[in-house]
Parts: structure tokens; sequence; C-alpha cells
């Protein structure tokens, strides 16, 4: 392993480039090889050296700019050479991230692997868009499911949501219909609050809002397109009424001056 180089699994956060962690941006900015998503912004990589490598491995639905197995095999093959490699992932490298897939195959290679964790979609979407996923009043248990796994309507999902209880989904604007009727047939009832957030995090962020009976309509009507997020769950009406309410009141103020 003396002569062989690093993979370093690196989490490029929701996006923006100013909430990537000390450790991230230093390892972008000396690398000479990145591996990266199609997810992470171009903001990002332009903090990449003039001279680095930069090698796409782009994944959407139903097409691959490269396989997984593909992917793993790139990663070792330069570290096996002697190269430093950053392996670039929007978020956090594990979660949905296929992060721990790649360490698995630096590791029975006998490659040093290093994660550098970043700020998860779900954390850093729901808190730019004022939705938190734990409230004391309303919240005290949070799960995340991706909504393109295999076997999806074979799945249970009774319990995931409901009061108490915040679900956040990623992955699944493609299968918003069916994601609806399996929650609704698993028992949450279907005027349950949810939130769409598309682009959490950047600059061009939306933020819909709607019943989970709402929710196929939603995706088609608004035309939402990947990268979203769909959070499910009482925090997410709540910090409308809030908003609104703060909205009111503010407004009531200007009139009054």
């Amino acid at each position: 392993m003396e002569n062989h180089g690093t993979i370093y699994l690196v989490g490029a956060g929701p996006g923006s480039a100013d909430l990537l962690t000390v450790r991230a941006a230093r390892l972008i900015g000396s690398a000479r090889l990145i591996v990266h998503d199609g997810l992470v912004d171009p903001e990002i990589l332009q903090l990449a050296r003039p001279d680095a490598r930069l090698i796409s491995v782009a994944k959407q639905r139903a097409r691959h700019t490269m396989a997984q197995e593909d992917i793993c095999a790139l990663l070792v093959r330069e570290a096996l050479a002697g190269h430093d490699v950053v392996r670039l992932k929007g978020g956090d490298p594990f979660i949905f991230g296929r992060g721990g897939e790649e360490a698995e195959a630096a590791n029975a290679a006998g490659v040093r692997v290093e994660v550098v964790p970043g700020i998860s979609a779900a954390n850093g979407a729901a808190a730019a868009a004022q939705i938190p996923l734990t409230h004391r009043d309303h919240s005290s248990i949070v799960t995340f499911v991706a909504g393109q796994c295999k076997g999806l309507t074979e799945q249970n999902w009774a319990g995931l949501a409901g009061q108490g209880r915040t679900l956040v989904i990623y992955m699944g604007v493609k299968t918003a219909p069916q994601i609806a009727e399996k929650l609704m047939a698993d028992g949450l009832a279907p005027d349950m609050p949810l939130a769409v957030i598309e682009n959490g995090a950047r600059a061009n962020m939306r933020v819909l809002r709607g019943p989970l009976a709402a929710l196929p309509d939603l995706v088609e009507r608004e035309r939402v397109k990947s990268p979203a997020l769909i959070v499910i769950g009482e925090v997410t009406a709540e910090v409308t009424a809030q908003l609104i309410e703060k909205a009111a009141i503010q407004t009531i103020g200007v009139m009054q001056q």
C-alpha cells in the first residue's frame, strides 16, 4: 500500500460551495484527479486546480455515463497506479451515495480510503427551506428512503410517516405516483402535509407544498426535476404556518410605519 494512492470519498454537500467542509475544499483544491457525480455544482468544480483531471461519472435514471462496477474499477486502478483520487459526490458519500460500495472495492484491493462527510441533501435542503426535520412538538423520528429502490411496491412503508415522524424521500420525482399510492395504501392519511424541495440550498431552489394525495399532480403540474427531495410530515405544515404568520406580522409593521 505504500506506493499506492489514496481514494478520498468526499461529500460535496447539497450544492453551494459555501457549504463544503474545510477538509473537502482543501482536497478539491489540491487534487490532480477528481471523479465527480453529475449533481456536483459547477461552482464547486471551479475550485479544482487548473491542471486537474476531471472525470464525470454522472448518473441519471435509466442512463449512466459509467456503471457502478466500472467506477469502482476506475478508482482502484488509478490508486494502484500511485495516484490520489478525489471521488466527489453530492450530499454525503454514505447516504444514498454508493460510497459504501466504493469503500468496499478499495479495501478489497488493499487501497487506502478516507471518507470526508458532507452536509447531506436532506439536511441542507430542509435547512434552506426552513423545514425542521425534527421538532420537539411535532417529530422525534426521521426516516430516509430511496424513492427508486428495487421492489418499491413490495416494501412495507407502514409507520415510516405519520404523527411524530418525518419521512424524507430521495430520488422520488419519477416515482411520485407510486410513492403516494404506496404510502396511502400502507395507512398514511391522504391529507398528510408534505413539501417538495427542488434544487435545495441552491440559488434556484423551489419549495412546493401540498397534501400527500396531491403529490403526483404537484410534481407534474410544476414540472419538478431532479435533484429534488420529498419531505412528508407535520413539520412541513408547521413551518408553513409560522412563515405565513411571520410574513403577516412584518406586513402589518410596514403598513403601520
